[in-house]
Formats: structure tokens, C-alpha cells, sequence
């Protein structure tokens, strides 16, 4: 415990004046120390300055780039492939709702028309915009529409989105991409995706039961019942909820 000492205090021992010393010296070198030290920071400061101000100034020429590039690049570039975006999801949108033209109207949202560019252009030529990530998605939708799974796969996966609905349609349709060239394996891993993407009434329940009905084909039996079973406890006033009992009692006398 320290102690206070007045002003004029004198040892009262030679035992007090040498732990009195001691503790001078100590300090006196603590301090230099501290003097050598700081000296020692001056002294790298002064040799590397020139160093330093060039890692400031490059990191500054840097952030400042970002900003104008952001400014004067990336946000017209995002315009621009929006406005390229609407011809070409117009066709896509009139493909879904044909009746009798879907295939030309599909080629047509790909490939473009009429000076426009189509969704195939506008993934290149507006790559990391919010544009062409849209685009990689309608792409996708159309390749499957057209029977083309295997390049809707490669567009769907390229596609990212957080949204719970779109997210969880991307990947559910990839499962519905593998199902159709019959590799039922990576179908389910991707349904199984689809499901955990956001939990909801509409997308969960639909990719529970493909995932499910996948699983009783490739004879995992308990999976299955896992997966129909979820339905109907987490589900069952979904569309899918209302017949469940039927793939439960499916699951129940295969296993």
C-alpha cells in the first residue's frame, strides 16, 4: 500500500533511505524506457514517412475511386440495364401468359429483338447489376420452359436474391431442372434448399412435399415421413396440408 510522505520526509533508517533510492532508480528507468521507446517510434515514423503517407494517399485515391465509380459508373450502368431489362421481360411476360406462342416468345425474351437486347445481353454486357441478376433468373425460367435444363441450371445458380419468395423459387426450380434430366439426388438437395430458404405457407410446404415425394423414389422412407410429417404439423392449412395424410400413409407402408 503506498504512503504519503511530507514535504522534507528523511528516511528514518539506512534500511528506508536504500528501498527510498531503489524506488527512484526504478521510476528514473521506467521513464527512460518509455523515452527510448517513444524516440524509437519517432525514429521508424521519420524512416518509413514517405511509406506511410503513400499507404494514406493510396488508400484515399482508393475510397475516392469507389465513390466515382459508384457516382458516374455503376449507378448509369444500373439505368441503363433497367431500361434494356423491360423490353426483354416484357416477352418473358407474354411468354408465361401464351397459350399458343411460347417457345418463339421465350427465344425472343433470350436472344432480343429489334435492336433491343435480349436477357443473354444484358448478363454480359451489364454484369454486377442488379439488371442482370434478374436477367440470370428469367433466363433460367425461360430455359426451362423450353426444355433446356441443363442451362437453366447454370443461370438459376448464378441468380442470388435474400427476397423469401424468389430466393426459395430459384433453388426450388433447380430441383425441378435436375428431377426432369432424372439425377433425383441432386433434386432433392436442392428442394431441401428451397425449403429452409424462408419459412413460410406458400414456398416451405410446396418443396417439403417435391422433397418428399424425391425421397420416397430414391427409398429413403423415414425421410420422407419426416418431410410430410412437417406439413402437417407446421402446415396443414397450406394447399399441400389438405392432402398429406395420403403421402404420410404412403410413407408409413413403404418403409
Amino acid at each position: 500500500m503506498a504512503t504519503y510522505k511530507k514535504r522534507g520526509y528523511k528516511p528514518a533508517n539506512k534500511e528506508e533511505q536504500q528501498l527510498d533510492e531503489n524506488l527512484h532508480s526504478t521510476t528514473a528507468e521506467v521513464f527512460n524506457t518509455l523515452d527510448a521507446g517513444a524516440s524509437k517510434t519517432e525514429q521508424w515514423v521519420q524512416r518509413n514517412q514517405k511509406a506511410i503517407i503513400g499507404v494514406i494517399t493510396a488508400l484515399a485515391v482508393v475510397g475516392l475511386g469507389y465513390l466515382l465509380y459508384r457516382q458516374f459508373v455503376l449507378e448509369p450502368k444500373e439505368v441503363e440495364a433497367s431500361n434494356e431489362m423491360f423490353v426483354a421481360q416484357q416477352y418473358f411476360d407474354a411468354a408465361v401468359n401464351s397459350t399458343d406462342d411460347k417457345e418463339s416468345l421465350f427465344n425472343l425474351a433470350l436472344e432480343g429483338a429489334d435492336g433491343k437486347y435480349g436477357l443473354l445481353e444484358i448478363i454480359e454486357e451489364y454484369k454486377g447489376t442488379k439488371a442482370a441478376n434478374l436477367a440470370q433468373y428469367s433466363a433460367g425460367m425461360a430455359y426451362i420452359n423450353l426444355g433446356k435444363y441443363q442451362e437453366a441450371i447454370s443461370h438459376l445458380e448464378k441468380f442470388s436474391s435474400d427476397d423469401a419468395v424468389l430466393g426459395a423459387l430459384a433453388k426450388g426450380n433447380i430441383g425441378d431442372a435436375f428431377a426432369q434430366l432424372k439425377q433425383p439426388e441432386e433434386a432433392l438437395e436442392y428442394y431441401v434448399k428451397a425449403f429452409n430458404h424462408n419459412k413460410n405457407d406458400f414456398t416451405t410446404p410446396m418443396y417439403l412435399l417435391k422433397a418428399g415425394i424425391t425421397a420416397l423414389e430414391l427409398k429413403q422412407y423415414d425421410k420422407a415421413l419426416g418431410y410430410f410429417e412437417q406439413i402437417k404439423e407446421q402446415h396443414e392449412n397450406s394447399e399441400e396440408g389438405r392432402t398429406i395424410d395420403i403421402y404420410i400413409g404412403k410413407a408409413e407402408n413403404m418403409k
